[in-house]
Formats: structure tokens, sequence, C-alpha cells
């Protein structure tokens, strides 16, 4: 708001200086409050990372009270504010202000009380709860935009009219007390998952991230991934890619994969000419699918093994085909992005040259091995986060004393020095603060999702639907249980939603004849959705906060980026893609087969999702690719070889016969 009201601003100044000095001086004020509050809010989130955690419920409602206030401070109620009702604007901006902080102070403050009474409400909680969640509201409205706040007030409609809603959806409906105090006075609702994931490790991270950005870390990084990759098309997003899937196995995190190796990857992606809700969607897509990819698969190879009676080495084995796949479907949407923009590799001169990048900031590798080695030695994500924020500024400020003590001149001092170091660190802490709005706030409107969804039973019944709703039938029963984890998700960590998911619908799988072991495959797989589908995609929204990109964007790009995640496992299904044939062996003719049959047919669904393979494709070619991905799909023989026939007929035409200029209004 500050920066939008001083440019509508300028050139009204001369017409009434003193209306002009009135607002600049407000603007100077509310600029020094919002560094104070933002670098407050780092260092509290530092705090409860790595000293000493809080109760849930506080340290969720600080942190959103800071959010909001950060909110209504810097972006402006309207996209276009008249010069001549500033003041108004931040008058009104200011009592939003006043009340996000009383609504969270009152929570802190009444906290045992409000655990006390829980469902025996004063008319003083009534009213908290409905300003705080009218501000959530309003935030969410401001920094994302209608859509997402239209769902949170349909999910509230939903609530509030159960008994007229349709038989498959009804429910008893519930009042606007009961709603809003279980959104606000509970860590059902807006201080749910969702928030409580925002509040811990994603803030950490984003805060490493502008470290490692205001430090010189974060150039240091894209000008080594541009020397590496420059000279190939796309060739950071791929690394990145790449990257994601070992990280992703072993944080057991989608959302802590993405602010982990997304403070790298996005910057780099956008500075070779990815769109920033492209990068975010990437970094989100490929993040996601870490969670399928073995070993650790985010826990989810033990807990198999536990449910299906076989051992973790098997569980291994039959997983990380169909995780190579996902991660190739990934890559390829991801080239065709890069071929259809134009985002071609730079000739060697114009790159930076590695040996001068690497000795200008060679010491900032070592943040980055001390966050792989804490990672991988199983501490939190939180923790990781608060050791990689500490060691990045410890290091820094290390290397610019050398630095400074080398080629410092007689005219610079040691006073001087520390004053530019602390300048440097309030500023990353600033930073770091706001690029944490649009996350945060994402995540607190999603919980307005969450705390319907579990207060109306919607989960549940969704999932108890199935049985009825598929008529027997494999593939529909396995869309449906995709819905179902769906809006588990909303409201589950991945593991819980996957073992929800895998007693109420599994049973329903194997009635069915589907094995077990690739029951369970289907439904681990799907409870991985909620991620990158909106509108609760919090990957997608973790990756948009780091992009500073639109999140219902980046959330629609990544869904259809992991489009793999819904196609694989209903191949699972109807073939032997484990290697769960009659031989339970990986090498059997009939597997090898199917792996190179889904494989094309991935291939031909993201060229015709796309319109691109080797050049942009015609009519007549995505008919193509369209039909050999169907046919390659298909389980039987002859529907496989139709499909090959269509696909080598594509590439042939996309090979062969180049497009004329008279031929491109035809595609």
């Amino acid at each position: 708001m500050i920066e939008t009201v001083t440019s509508v601003q300028h050139n009204e100044n001369k017409k009434n200086p003193g209306l002009a000095d009135a607002n600049q001086t407000l603007i100077n004020i509310t600029a020094g409050i919002v560094m104070t509050i933002a670098v407050s809010l780092s260092l509290y989130q530092l705090y409860t990372a790595g000293v000493a955690a809080l109760t849930a419920l506080v340290q969720r409602s600080i942190h959103l009270g800071a959010i909001l206030t950060l909110t209504f401070l810097l972006k402006p109620a309207f996209s276009r504010a008249r010069k001549d009702k500033f003041c108004l604007s931040l008058f009104l901006d200011w009592i939003l202000v006043v009340l996000s902080i009383y609504c969270t102070l009152y929570i802190c403050n009444n906290l045992t009380a409000i655990f006390e009474r829980q469902g025996d409400w004063l008319i003083h909680d009534r009213v908290v709860s409905i300003i705080g969640t009218i501000l959530v509201l309003e935030a969410c409205r401001r920094v994302i935009g209608v859509i997402m706040t239209g769902i949170c007030a349909l999910s509230i409609a939903y609530a509030m009219f159960g008994p007229y809603m349709p038989e498959l959806i009804i429910h008893k409906g519930y009042s606007i007390e009961r709603i809003t105090t279980t959104l606000w006075l509970t860590t059902e609702g807006i201080f749910g998952l969702p928030i409580g994931v925002a509040a811990t490790f994603v803030f950490v991270f984003v805060l490493f991230g502008a470290i490692l950005e205001t430090t010189g870390g974060g150039a240091f990084f894209i000008d080594m991934a541009y020397a590496l990759t420059g000279r190939f098309s796309g060739g950071p997003a791929k690394a990145s890619v790449v990257a994601s899937g070992f990280m992703g196995s072993v944080s057991g995190s989608a959302v802590g994969n993405v602010v982990a190796t997304g403070s790298f990857t996005i910057p780099m992606m956008k500075k070779v000419g990815y769109r920033s809700h492209v990068a975010g969607a990437i970094e989100a897509a490929a993040s996601t699918g870490g969670q399928m990819m073995p070993p650790i698969m985010g826990a989810g190879a033990f807990l198999m093994a536990e449910f299906t009676n076989t051992s973790y080495l098997t569980i291994i084995k039959v997983a990380l085909v169909p995780a190579i796949m996902y991660y190739l479907t990934v890559l390829v949407f991801v080239h065709y992005e890069a071929q259809k923009f134009g985002l071609k590799g730079q000739p060697k001169e114009n790159l930076p040259k590695i040996t001068a990048v690497m000795k200008k900031g060679l010491h900032f590798i070592i943040p980055v091995l001390i966050l792989i080695y804490v990672l991988i030695s199983n501490y939190s994500p939180m923790m990781a986060g608060f050791i990689a924020v500490i060691s990045t500024l410890s290091i820094s400020i290390i290397a610019n004393f050398i630095r400074w003590m080398v080629t410092g001149s007689a005219k610079s001092s040691l006073l001087g020095f520390g004053m530019g170091e602390a300048g440097l660190m309030i500023k990353a802490f600033e930073n770091g603060a706001k690029n944490a709005i649009m996350v945060s706030v994402a995540c607190g409107a999603a919980g307005i999702i969450v705390g319907m969804v579990s207060l109306t039973g919607m989960g549940l019944k969704f999932s108890s639907l199935i049985l009825d709703l598929s008529f027997g039938i494999k593939v529909l029963a396995i869309l449906l249980i995709g819905g179902a984890s769906l809006v588990l998700g909303m409201g589950l960590p991945v593991t819980a939603s996957y073992i929800v998911l895998a007693t109420l619908a599994g049973p329903a799988l194997m009635d069915m004849g589907v094995p077990i072991m690739v029951a369970h495959m289907i439904v681990f797989w799907y409870s991985q959705d909620a991620n990158v589908t909106p509108p609760v995609s919090l990957a997608s929204f973790a990756g948009a906060g780091i992009a500073k990109a639109n999140p219902m964007k980046t959330a629609l790009t990544s869904w259809k980026l992991a489009k793999g995640l819904y196609i694989i496992p209903i191949i699972m299904a109807y073939r032997p893609l484990l290697g769960m044939g009659n031989t339970y062996e990986l090498l059997h003719w009939e597997v090898m087969s199917c792996m190179v049959t889904t494989t094309l047919g991935l291939i031909a669904f993201a060229s015709a999702l796309e319109r691109y393979f080797l050049r942009k494709a015609t009519r007549v070619e995505t008919l193509l690719f369209w039909l050999a991905a169907i046919g390659l799909f298909w389980p039987t023989y002859w529907a496989d070889l139709a499909g090959f026939m269509a696909f080598i007929v594509a590439c042939a035409l996309q090979k062969f016969y180049p497009i004329s200029p008279t031929d491109q209004g035809g595609q």
C-alpha cells in the first residue's frame, strides 16, 4: 500500500502541499512501523523454531496477527486509491490493524479460559471470532483475490445451510456462533494445519531465502547454476526437478521440500525466463513427487510395509519405477514450457565463468551443506531451517569481516562495518516477513475450508460414498478415492490422509480384485494430491510465496504439471506396473512391456495437453497424440499397438513435415 499510494500521490503534491506533507508523514510513520513489525516477526519465528516452543494456538495466533497487520499496512484495499481519499483509506486500514492485534491478544490473554469453556462461549468470544474470521477473509481478498475468498465464503455457507443441501451432502447445519468460534478459537479452523505449516518451517525457510538474497548468497547460487546449465534449454528447471526428487525423498514433507530447495531453484528458474507462477508450480510438482520416491517416501514406505505385511525392500522395489515415471512427466512438461516460450540456452561467452563465481561466493556452500546434513540427520524441518538461518548469518558476517580486513581502507572503521552488517540483517529480516505474507494469508484462508470440512464431516462422508457410487467399477472407484483424498488432504497431513484412506477406501479396492499392495500404493499416491490441487494446495502456495506469484494461478499450473499423479495410479489398477504380475518380478516381459507403454503414453499425454513435441502441434497431430495416449494406457495389447502406431505417426509428422507459414492458422 505504501508504494502504491506514493506513486498515485506524486502528481498531486503540487496542488495541495499541506495534504501532501500530511500524507508523506503518515507514509513515513507507517513504513517505520512495518519495518519494526516485520523484523520482530522474523525474530519471533526464529525464537520459536530453535529456542522455545509455544502452545500451538498462541504461536499460530501471534504469527497470523502479525501477518494480518502487515497485510493491511502494505496491501491497499483496492488496486486504485484516489489521492484525496488516501487519509481515510489509511485510517480504515489502521482500524483493521487494531482489530487484528486485539483479536490476537484476546487469544493469548485468555488461553486457559478458552480451553475451559469450549462450547460454552461468552458473547465476547463470539464477537472476537466473527471479527477475526472477517479479517482473514479481507486479507485473503487483498492478497490472493476474490476467487479464493469466494470459496472460503461458500464453505461457510455450506456449514450454515446444511439441511438445505442435496441429499448426498446434507448435514444438520451449524450456527454462526459454532462456525466462527470453531474457526477462531480452536485449532480446527484458521489456526489449524495450514497456518501451522506456514507459522513453523515455511516461514523459517522463507526467511532463509531472504537472508541468502540479501547477503548475496542467492545471487551466488543463481550465477553458479546459470554458469552450469545456462547453455541448455530450461536447464535450471530440469535441475530443480531432479534435486527436489532427491531432497523430497529424505525430507518427508512436500511443503518443507518446496521451501528448502525453492529458495535456490525458483529464483534460478525466473532468471532464465520462466514465469513466476510456472517456477513456483514446477518446484511444487517436483517436491510432491519426492514423497513417492524411495527410500523414505515421507514415512509412507514404513507404514505400507506394516499395512501390507511385506518387507520394506519390497515396497522400495515396487515404488521406484512409478516414481521415476512421475518425474519424467514433470520433466517433459518443463521441457515443453522452455521450448514454447523460447527459453533457449545462452552462448558460453554470455554466461558467468564458474571459477569466478566460486571464488566470490564459495562460503555460501557451507550453510547448504549444513542444511543437507541436519535434514538427513532427522532433525525437524523447523530446526533445520533455524540452523540454516543462523549458519548463513554467521558465515556471511565472518566472510565479510575477512574481506573487510583484507581490502578495507583507512577510512573504514570497525564501527562502520558493524553498522553495515546490522543494516543488512535488519533488511533481511524485514524482507523475510514481507515475503511470507502471501503464503501465510493463503494458509489462513485455507484453514476456513479445512474447518468447515471437519465440522460438517464432509471428509469422512465423501469416503464412505465410494462403495455406493462406484458400482463396482475400478476406475470410477479410484477417481472417487482421488476426490476423497483431496477433501481429506485439506485437513490432514499426507501420512494421516493415507492412513484414513487406507482404512476407509482400501478395502473397497481389494473387494474389486485389486491386490493389497496395489490398493495401498494407489491410496498412497492419491493422498499426495492435496499438495498440488486447488483450492488447498499447500506446496503450491509455498512455491507461490517464494516466487512472489499469484497462489491460485500457481496451484492451477502445478495441478497441470503433476498429471502423472492422477494417471499412474489408474494404470496400477489395471496393469502390472508395480511388478506385481503372476511372477512378482520387475524383469518379467509383461511388466517391462507395461513400463514401456505407460512411459510412452505419459509422453503422448503431455504432448497432447501442451500441443507440443518437437514443435507446435497441429490439430491433426494433437488428435494423434490424444489417441496414442489413450491406446497406450488402455489395458489391452491391440490398444497398445494402435496407440504406438498413432504415436509414431505423430512423431514422424513433427519430424519430417514442418509447418509452413500458411498453416499456422490451422494449429
